[in-house]
């Protein structure tokens, strides 16, 4: 299924992804760093959600206390509570 989430405090503006059993395909992030965004989309692609988060949760950019890999957790655990996972 496929999933679109707003992120909150960072430079990113909408990230779209699917979840197929808590594994991630296609991430694609609109705004935000480029290059960073495309690297950690082919990073965390085939990956298990539960793990993605348990590794980007808390990553700060700069003074901000959130980042793009922060709001990729919450956007993954967002996923998962709506697939009843």
């Amino acid at each position: 299924m496929t999933y679109s989430y707003r992120p909150k405090g960072v430079c990113s503006r909408l990230m779209t992804f699917e979840l197929e059993d808590g594994i991630i395909h296609g991430l694609q992030v609109e705004g935000g760093c480029d290059g960073n965004l495309k690297g950690i989309s082919a990073l965390v692609e085939g990956m298990k959600a539960e793990d993605v988060i348990a590794r980007l949760r808390g990553v700060t950019c700069g003074p901000k206390n959130t980042s793009c890999p922060d709001q990729l957790s919450y956007a993954l655990e967002e996923a998962l509570a709506k697939a009843g996972k």
